[in-house]
């Protein structure tokens, strides 16, 4: 395996999933992890991530200089490298401007990291210091017109570094720069495989469960659908999916989720009604923070006195993935956010439960590969994103059973259109916003005053970047007439061309 030691970076998960994709497993360590913790994973390489900190102010984040005596090799990437430079007595020193963006990078002689790999090529840099004088035994490797030292190496102690993201699709040989590193460098072996990942994750389950019952929030959403039927090829009717309606989900959700799960999959479910208990406590709320923790709390609240009518359970399961897990690591002090990611929150604490994530060493395409081998059908496989809280937070504004049902048949119609099209399979994402304004508009030759819709489609690898698609202007003209025709209380459409950054996907 290849260890990835975390120091905040916003693409540690990425160099985690490129790992994966050579066929090779990867895991993610906080940097501060102990050196005991490291030596039971037996990685066959270690890669130090990037990170917002500075290696000269005070109290940046270091991880144990032991790793450096194991024998295993490092590689360091834009902070990762800094911190190998300064460990090792090179002098790093605050840039004059700060280089953010593409890049032309150089190779200055030929070196195992760079093998195959063209003299010169663009990369993706993301720093504000640079190293200026480089440690004794180190030798430069590569270079851009503003920095002398972009890579290095110390091949007698397995040492290597980069001062951009090999991550990233950004730079070009990316990919093969870390194939160098974790087959020539590192000897690691393909060994990732999810066929074999899906027949332990059974055994393990049934070995932990044993003739306890077993509770899962089932939403229809890829997490939890893979999560479920992976569950009942495991334990069988011992699993109980509770399906909670809060009205704030997408047109016909409970009776697609009836005929996929309840006849297709024969799951043993519970459906519980309690739209009118979501939509009393959401009356007046239009801070979209609060939106999300009183739904949150209700929806505990509600799954709870559910499954506390199911006798013999002992155990919680989730569809956690990987990236919640990455994002919830204990560390102090790089990364700027920390999440929390349980999906019923509090829960296991407050039933006295032990969880169950069997997903929560796989990235969401991983989960769609497992998904589609439990031959769950493709309009789950390939379903797009769909926020916890859901319409709540697409509704801009409170959130009300009239305001419920105009972005309802507005968003059903932009699905289906999608999905006609052909382009639903193609983005990331696509949705309907309903923006709390009204404008004047004509029809039936008389003025109106009604509800404008927004339309959000987006292109993304992993969510973290995000970018408009451009989408024909005939089709656009298609949808926006559909919408305003059918459905009552709207009388204009229009198209949010925003990026991530500076914007966020959803728009709450």
């Amino acid at each position: 395996m290849i260890l990835i030691l975390d120091f905040g970076s916003q693409y540690t998960h990425l160099i985690a999933r490129r790992v994966r994709e050579l066929k090779v497993y990867s895991e993610v360590l906080p940097y501060n992890a102990e050196i005991a913790d490291i030596l039971k994973k037996e990685p066959s390489g270690i890669i130090l991530s990037g990170g917002p900190a500075s290696v000269l102010t005070k109290n940046s984040p270091v991880c144990d200089p032991y790793i450096y005596n194991l024998g295993i090799p490092v590689l360091g990437v834009c902070y990762g490298m800094q911190l190998l430079a300064k460990v090792f007595g090179g002098k790093i020193v605050r840039g004059s401007s700060r280089e953010y963006g593409r890049a032309k990078i150089f190779i200055n002689k030929k070196n195992i990291l760079f093998n195959n790999i063209p003299k010169s090529s663009y990369v993706w840099m993301s720093h504000g210091d640079r190293i200026k004088t480089l440690p004794k035994e180190f030798m430069g490797i590569a270079h851009t017109e503003s920095v002398s030292n972009a890579a290095f190496e110390d091949p007698s102690r397995k040492l290597y570094g980069v001062q951009f993201h090999p991550e990233v699709v950004h730079t070009q040989f990316g990919k093969e720069i870390l194939k160098n590193f974790i087959f020539n460098i590192s000897h690691a072996k393909k060994s990732w495989n999810l066929k074999s990942f899906v027949k332990g994750q059974i055994l393990e389950v049934r070995k932990k469960v044993k003739n306890s019952n077993v509770i899962c929030g089932l939403s229809g959403g890829i997490d939890s659908s893979t999560v479920a039927v992976l569950l009942k090829k495991a334990v069988g009717k011992k699993l109980v999916s509770i399906f909670v309606d809060n009205g704030l989900l997408r047109k016909g959700e409970k009776e697609r989720i009836k005929d996929i799960f309840g006849k297709k999959f024969s799951l043993n479910m519970r459906f519980i009604d309690a739209r009118d208990v979501f939509l009393k406590k959401l009356k007046g709320v239009v801070n979209p923070e609060k939106k999300r923790k009183i739904i949150g709390k209700e929806f505990i609240d509600v799954f709870e006195k559910e499954a506390r009518k199911i006798k013999g359970v002992k155990f919680l399961a989730q569809g956690t993935l990987y990236p919640d897990v990455i994002e919830s690591l204990p560390v102090k002090g790089p990364s700027s956010t920390i999440k929390s990611h349980h999906n019923v929150g509090g829960l296991p604490e407050k039933m006295n439960l032990s969880l169950i994530e069997p997903l929560r060493y796989l990235f969401k395409d991983e989960a769609r590969v497992i998904a589609k081998s439990l031959n769950l059908p493709d309009e789950i496989v390939h379903r797009q994103p769909f926020p916890g809280p859901g319409l709540a937070i697409r509704i801009i504004g409170e959130v009300t059973e009239e305001r419920l049902r105009i972005l309802k048949e507005a968003d059903w119609i932009l699905i289906d259109e999608m999905k006609k099209s052909g382009f639903y399979y193609k983005v990331w994402q696509s949705f309907a916003i309903l923006i709390p304004i009204k404008t004047v508009g004509v029809m039936g030759d008389k003025r109106t005053y009604e509800n404008v819709v927004a339309i959000r489609i987006v292109e993304s690898s992993d969510g973290m970047t995000a970018d408009f698609t451009r989408i024909p202007y005939q089709y656009l003209e298609r949808l926006s007439t559909k919408i305003v025709n059918e459905v009552k209380g709207v009388n204009r459409v229009v198209y949010d061309i925003t990026s991530k950054p500076p914007g966020t996907i959803e728009w709450e």
